[in-house]
């Protein structure tokens, strides 16, 4: 979940102020790499939760 991702209180609650309650695949690998302060060059499809 995204609470899970230890994310800033900020950006917790405007995730959930959008009505999101999951992450996408590319979320769940992408934000442990990037919060570990590594770079990281992601490929998936559109609409798959990229930004």
């Amino acid at each position: 979940t995204f609470e899970e991702a230890n994310l800033c209180q900020t950006l917790n609650n405007n995730i959930a102020k959008a009505g999101y309650t999951k992450l996408t695949p590319v979320q769940k690998y992408s934000i442990p790499i990037i919060l570990a302060g590594r770079d990281l060059m992601a490929c998936a499809q559109t609409g798959s939760g990229k930004t």
